[in-house]
């Protein structure tokens, strides 16, 4: 009876045995393969991380070669077409000096009038195609300087603010020349229809936001009216550059423009 029940436990013992080499068996299988799954999820990441460098390559060298094209177009429109416009100033001062005619040196007036407009919007080029601009502080610099050219003949007071600006903060020369569009807008429409004294040009960087706002004191807009193009552009511009027009008409006009760094 006693070889009966010893043969029975270790029958029973060899099965669990068994059941436990097969478990650790399972468990090995699992593990290798898991590891496996891990090599091979790696690999994978590693030639994904390779892919993403050399694309990443070639935008760097394809942004390279867009900047070294703006330098050039740059300098062949200061030697080129700046001399023409300086050479046409002059021929027209020369014969204003020669003109008799009352209604001749007016028409030659205009032509000045004119050439210097274009000596103006080509400077603005010059500097939008810059690359070496690309920064908060020099279009700052820049707009400030605008908007005190443009308001000094008129009956405005311009008063400018900056707050928590880092002037080496980087801007995308898309973003740069959009937002100098639409702070030339925004002045021309408070000096043509505002009717205000005083305008406040503010400038404000929060980490990787920065805001530009434009305030008068004058009537505002009237929001019964439809927008006119000029508003339009404005906003669009913004939201091509992912960014956020707002404009409030509470004691005067105010425009903000917001975008992400």
């Amino acid at each position: 009876m006693n070889y009966i029940e010893d043969d029975i436990k270790l029958a029973y013992i060899i099965a669990i045995g068994i059941m436990m080499v097969f478990v650790i068996f399972i468990i090995f299988i699992v593990f290798m393969y898991n590891k496996r799954q891990l090599l091979h999820l790696k690999e994978n990441q590693l030639k994904e991380s390779e892919h993403q460098n050399q694309l990443l390559q070639k935008e760097l060298e394809k942004q390279k070669l867009i900047e070294k094209e703006r330098e050039r177009i740059s300098h062949d429109m200061h030697d080129d077409l700046g001399a023409g416009i300086s050479a046409l100033k002059l021929q027209a001062e020369f014969l204003k000096q020669r003109a008799e005619d009352e209604d001749l040196k007016s028409d030659i007036d205009e032509l000045l009038k004119t050439s210097e407009e274009m000596n103006l919007s080509m400077r603005e080029m010059l500097w939008s195609l810059n690359s070496g601009n690309d920064t908060l502080g020099s279009f700052i610099d820049y707009a400030q300087s605008y908007a005190q050219n443009f308001l000094k003949k008129t009956t405005i007071v311009l008063h400018i603010e900056n707050e928590s600006v880092i002037a080496q903060t980087t801007i995308t020369t898309e973003q740069r020349r959009n937002l100098f569009l639409c702070l030339k807008e925004a002045l021309n429409n408070a000096y043509k229809h505002s009717r205000s004294d005083r305008l406040i040009l503010s400038f404000i960087q929060h980490e990787k936001e920065f805001l530009m706002k434009i305030s008068d004191n004058g009537i505002g807009i009237d929001s019964q009216k439809p927008e006119g193009n000029g508003l339009r552009n404005m906003k669009r511009r913004m939201h091509e550059q992912n960014g956020h027009c707002e404009i409030t008409t509470e004691n005067g006009a105010h425009l903000f423009f917001r975008i992400e760094l």
